[in-house]
């Protein structure tokens, strides 16, 4: 019994290790102290949960936040047509939950898991306890949450002001800057996602969206590259040209 104990004492230390890691790479930790992340790290519950399931439902009551240890979530509102319109997409080393965990009100999205997920989970329990020993958490949440606050003014900006292909334009030049690289004939996006995923993230439909992506690949604007997509520099100069 004493080596299969003392191993699975190292497979946890092990894991451990990784949580600190994956916490610490965090924007609302980054920064903290080792003290500061070694007491996260034994606070966290970890959790799993397959693909297409969700995670947190919007209007549930909200008891914890969650940090992405692997796969990737989007939070999305659903309409009561069916529609949906993806509010952003998260990868590891991204936290949601946050803002039910402080006010103690529902979940104000739903978060959805693409990919099976590993989520590290602090309850509102282990949060307060753990800012009351570490206010630097505290400033760095009120940061990130500042900048979540400008990100949402400039997604109801773009709904309202700009039309589909301006708004399309707009969420793959952004894709591309977070997943992709410079090449000589523009900016390419290493794997586009499908039409559909497109229509939820501009609050359009997919048939909309097909006629504006091909319409933008016979102008010139658009070549795509199997799974990838290059978007031209004639439409990064284009972008470039127009107030944002």
């Amino acid at each position: 019994m004493m080596p299969n104990a003392s191993r699975q004492v190292v497979l946890d230390e092990v894991k451990l290790e990784r949580y600190r890691a994956i916490l610490a790479s965090t924007a609302i930790f980054r920064g903290c102290s080792a003290a500061a992340i070694d007491d996260l790290a034994h606070r966290l519950q970890v959790r799993t949960r397959p693909a297409e399931t969700i995670i947190v439902a919007q209007d549930e009551p909200g008891d914890s936040m969650f940090v992405i240890a692997a796969g990737r979530v989007k939070v999305a509102l659903f309409g009561e047509n069916g529609r949906e319109l993806t509010l952003s997409e998260l990868k590891p080393g991204d936290f949601f939950g946050e803002m039910s965990l402080l006010d103690n009100r529902p979940r104000s999205a739903n978060v959805v898991a693409i990919d099976d997920a590993t989520l590290l989970v602090l309850t509102r329990e282990a949060f307060v306890a753990h800012l009351k020993g570490h206010p630097q958490t505290a400033i760095n949440l009120l940061s990130e949450m500042t900048r979540r606050l400008r990100r949402a003014d400039e997604t109801i900006a773009n709904l309202a002001l700009h039309d589909v292909e301006s708004r399309l334009v707009r969420t793959l030049e952004r894709l591309a800057k977070e997943d992709g690289e410079q090449t000589d004939g523009g900016l390419l996006l290493r794997k586009r996602p499908t039409q559909q995923d497109l229509a939820n993230m501009v609050g359009s439909c997919r048939e909309t969206i097909s006629r504006t992506f091909t319409s933008m690949i016979k102008r010139g604007l658009l070549v795509p590259r199997g799974r990838a997509l290059v978007l031209t520099r004639a439409l990064l100069d284009r972008r470039a040209a127009v107030p944002a």
